[in-house]
């Protein structure tokens, strides 16, 4: 079973890696925006120097880790979602449940599969782009990086977790689509996209940096950074580890009553 896993992880980057004009389009937006992105937090840190915790190198660092990981991570949607909920409205979902292969780890292959694609794909390239430009802060040393790609890992795991739920709540309406809205709006602003969550005041910071999104794109910009180190790090983990055990389990309670819902109408 293991090995029909790693087989539709490894058809689903294939698949990805053949929309090249698509990838190149997505390298072009995202290093664009980020261009803009970041000549927006030059003048923000002006007049607000070490604004979250940030030197001025760090918060051009965070930008383009934004942008190297909003694909990566499903910041603005899984990729697979879509797809999902077109299966539940057309009711070709009830073939999926009643196969050998268990739903969720089948989409959790594929995402996997995706997601490696968008890395290597989407994520490299801009940063690239910004380091040229901007010559921002680069992680101290191999141990560094490797901490980054765990957290990458991590992220990645608790954004399919949450788009799977997203997209397993059209069983239960008529149109996902809405969900899915909410949804993008929650992993834009939470996940730290806009402005890092360390910036956000008060009770509303506290809530942001103690919600999943946070696993996205916060915590790995912050392992980049370096702002963890021996138990902290650990506790980052911890953070985005628990966030993807309490989603996933979210996902197969979730799961099983779709496939009980499934089999009461089959019958």
């Amino acid at each position: 079973m293991r090995r029909l896993y790693a087989t539709v992880a490894a058809g689903s980057f294939r698949r990805h890696a053949t929309y090249r004009v698509a990838t190149a389009a997505g390298v072009f937006t995202n290093s664009v925006f980020g261009l803009v992105l970041s000549y927006t937090y030059i003048a923000l840190w002006d007049e607000r120097p070490h604004l979250g915790g940030y030197s001025m190198d760090d918060a051009l660092a965070y930008v383009w880790i934004g942008q190297a990981l909003l694909t990566v991570c499903g910041l603005m949607g899984g990729g697979f979602e879509n797809e999902l909920i077109e299966r539940i409205r057309t009711g070709d979902i009830a073939v999926d449940l009643y196969r050998p292969a268990d739903l969720q780890t089948w989409w959790f292959s594929v995402d996997l599969g995706r997601s490696a694609y968008q890395l290597l794909g989407r994520g490299i390239a801009p940063m690239a782009v910004g380091w040229l430009v901007f010559r921002f802060t680069l992680p101290a040393g191999p141990g560094a990086w490797l901490a980054f790609l765990a957290a990458v890992a991590l992220g990645s795991t608790v954004g399919f977790a949450l788009w799977y739920l997203v997209a397993m709540s059209a069983f239960w309406l008529l149109d996902g689509q809405g969900v899915v809205q909410v949804a993008w709006l929650g992993g834009l602003f939470f996940s730290g996209m806009l402005l890092p969550l360390n910036v956000f005041p008060g009770a509303l910071g506290e809530v942001a940096r103690a919600l999943p999104w946070a696993s996205l794109l916060q915590v790995p910009a912050d392992v980049y950074l370096g702002k963890y180190e021996g138990w902290g790090l650990a506790g980052a983990y911890a953070f985005q580890g628990g966030w993807a055990l309490v989603l996933l389990g979210a996902g197969r309670a979730v799961q099983t009553a779709a496939t009980r819902k499934v089999v009461v109408q089959g019958g």
